[in-house]
């Protein structure tokens, strides 16, 4: 796919889908043919690969009795050849609903056709003849029929159950097609279609609205798309149906693997279409990771074999915006309710998993290092909620701030303020005498007044904080409380051994940066802690992220060193979660953040972090991500005990992440500088 430009999305393994709903002339096939045509048509010109219609939509789905006319049947094959031919210049693979004669038989059937050719027609296998709908009284079954043909525009035509509609070349993709009642059942079809190969799902649909179907509707195709790990793409009946004793709405939508990426609006009296590019390069990743899928297709082989019937579709030469949103914080979603309930959900795994290993420790009494800014400022209230749960005073909380060389004093009193305000036991223990001492013993030049603020000048007051602590927790009875988050493990941002890598329990070491501020603000707003207390988080969460170890007028930033936490964030949940190359990664991230104007920002983002990144500095940030992941594995190999908190994974080697420590990124850096235009 290296043909295809950088900001084509068919270059980055997506495929553009599109589901569309006409309007419906009943019984008149040539007239649909020619609504067909217009969105195929608008569809090819939006580069499309794959577009789905409604059930019968041929002649409309509500005709009853008028299905078994043959001046109507006929009508039908006639509008169908028009569609051949009128497809020959025309790239999308597009699939009609039509009532096709087979062998003495009626059936229900979805038509597809590209490039000139009717290129295979799948029968509806499951009928459903119950409250409002009688299709037994027209059609047979499809299922059980497979290996058949079908003549069709002057050619034989695969026709049964047992077809795939597979394209090769630039934009390699494999579609399976049901039909309406088919997902209502225990075993869709299209269960057993993605087990054979398929990674986009097709659904013709005539789902006539009631209150609440609709709710329904969206269940079971986010449910297929989930289960089946696919796209699945669903078109309903709408505008031109009958309403003698139903009414149709035209929802029509996009799933991959659970998400909801388009769909149309309801009740629309005109044609709509929704389309959306589905990532097919993941749904594969997926399969592969989730080795229970390849268990069930080896368990469940179908009876028949399927056939693969291939076309070629070919991708749009030029450029593409990508039609699909992407989360600039894929840890923190800028839907407010999904927010709320992503830190809801983050916050009480935290408490619960600190709870735990108190009560099973035998210990009552934990030691934190608090210095004012997001990671420790969490950690302390997430551990006071589980002193709270476990019924112990929180004043068992021994907090200690250990001001160093670089210590300010907004966060120092913060520190202090915190402590405060938790009611947790609070104490100072200035480490600066200890660390002069230790750059004596070891002929630093700091010691002989020379400034020099090198790693080793840094790392003596980050191990003495963390030795501290742990002999505080040896002289109490206690347990040291983790504060380094997910995003310093995953850049390596953190002192190795005894330094803040190192703990007894860590309940922020599944959680990220960008997360932990929001639920540091989750918490500010959840009346658990009294209005000064927010104030004083705020002011926390509006402090320099800093570990202020190097004395100096200017801010030791830790973003300057590591990279934006945004940006960073975003790199490590792409490669951990997925696999994905880096440069679909950059290309995901530039979609996410060239245009700060453009899409949602999580609830209570302020104004400053609102930014746009080009893609020259997302390459070189995602550059120093590479390096410095893998360089530092050998801190994440030997990590402490905590929960994992987010579907976007931990970096625990007992859990989500395992690689030797050994490994280098030079494939992962040539992939990124070789496909990567800048």
């Amino acid at each position: 796919m290296t043909n295809l430009p950088f900001f084509s999305p068919y270059r980055h393994g997506f495929v553009r889908v599109a589901t569309a709903v006409p309007k419906v002339k009943l019984v008149d096939p040539a007239a649909n043919a020619v609504s067909v045509l217009d969105l195929v048509r608008e569809a090819d010109a939006a580069g499309v690969a794959v577009l789905v219609f409604p059930e019968l939509g041929l002649t409309g789905y509500s005709i009853d009795d008028l299905l078994q006319q043959d001046a109507l049947l006929d009508a039908v094959e006639a509008a169908i050849a028009t569609l051949a031919r009128a497809s020959a210049q025309l790239a999308p693979l597009f699939v009609v609903g039509a009532p096709l004669r087979v062998d003495g038989r009626l059936y229900n059937t979805a038509v597809a056709i590209q490039g000139g050719k009717v290129r295979g027609v799948v029968p509806k296998s499951f009928l459903p003849n119950y409250r409002e709908f009688y299709e037994r009284r027209w059609f047979t079954p499809g299922a059980g029929v497979v290996g058949k043909t079908v003549t069709l525009a002057g050619e034989a035509v695969p026709f049964g159950t047992d077809i795939l509609l597979r394209s090769g070349g630039a934009a390699p993709f494999t579609v399976g097609v049901e039909i309406c009642e088919d997902v209502w059942t225990p075993t869709p079809p299209s269960t057993a279609q993605a087990m054979a190969g398929a990674e986009i799902l097709l659904n013709l649909s005539a789902s006539n609205i009631t209150i609440g179907k609709s709710e329904t509707r969206r269940l079971l195709c986010a449910s297929q798309s989930a289960r089946a790990i696919a796209a699945y793409v669903y078109s309903a009946a709408g505008a031109g149906e009958s309403s003698t004793d139903v009414a149709w709405d035209g929802h029509a939508d996009i799933h991959e693997m659970g998400h909801l990426l388009a769909e149309t609006p309801r009740f629309s009296t005109t044609a709509v279409m929704a389309m959306a590019d589905v990532d097919v390069e993941r749904i594969r990743q997926e399969r592969m990771r989730v080795v229970s899928f390849g268990d069930a297709s080896t368990l469940a082989p179908p009876a028949t074999p399927f056939r693969i019937v291939p076309f070629d579709f070919t991708p749009p030469k030029g450029e593409l915006a990508l039609a699909r949103s992407v989360e600039r914080f894929p840890f923190t979603p800028s839907d407010p309710a999904r927010l709320r309930e992503n830190c809801y959900e983050a916050y009480n795994i935290q408490v619960q998993g600190l709870a735990r290993r108190v009560e099973a420790s035998g210990l009552k009494k934990l030691v934190i290092g608090i210095s004012g800014g997001l990671d420790s400022t969490h950690a302390l209230i997430v551990a006071a909620k589980a002193m709270d749960q476990l019924g112990l005073p929180r004043t068992n909380i021994l907090a200690y701030t250990l001001p160093g060389f670089a210590t300010s004093d907004r966060t120092k009193s913060n520190a202090w303020a915190l402590m405060k305000a938790m009611g947790v036991g609070a104490d100072e223990i200035d480490i600066r005498p200890a660390a002069e001492q230790m750059l004596k013993d070891l002929d630093h030049p700091y010691s002989r007044g020379e400034a020099v603020y090198d790693v080793t000048f840094e790392n003596i007051q980050a191990g003495l904080r963390t030795d501290y602590l742990f002999r505080l927790a040896n002289h109490n009875g206690g347990l040291v409380v983790g504060t380094g988050d997910l995003s310093e493990l995953a850049l390596g941002w953190c002192t190795y051994g005894v330094g803040d890598q190192m703990s007894h329990y860590n309940p922020n070491s599944g959680v990220a940066k960008t997360l932990i501020q929001h639920l540091i603000r989750f918490v500010a707003a959840s009346g658990d802690v009294d209005e000064a207390t927010a104030d004083l988080l705020e002011d926390i969460l509006n402090t320099e992220i800093s570990p202020e170890l190097v004395p100096g007028e200017q801010v030791q930033a830790t973003e300057s060193f590591v990279g934006p936490y945004a940006l960073q964030d975003f790199n490590l949940y792409y490669l951990t979660r997925y696999g994905m190359s880096p440069s679909k990664i950059a290309f995901l991230a530039w979609t996410a953040w060239h245009d700060a104007s453009a899409g949602g920002w999580p609830v209570g983002t302020p104004d400053a972090p609102r930014k746009a990144y080009d893609l020259a500095e997302i390459k070189r940030w995602l550059e120093l991500f590479l390096k410095r992941f893998f360089a530092n594995q050998f801190k994440r190999s030997a990590m402490p005990n905590g929960p994992k908190i987010s579907s976007g994974g931990a970096l625990s080697p007992r859990g989500d992440w395992r690689m030797p420590s050994d490994a280098t990124a030079d494939i992962w850096l040539a992939e990124l500088h070789a496909n990567t235009a800048v």
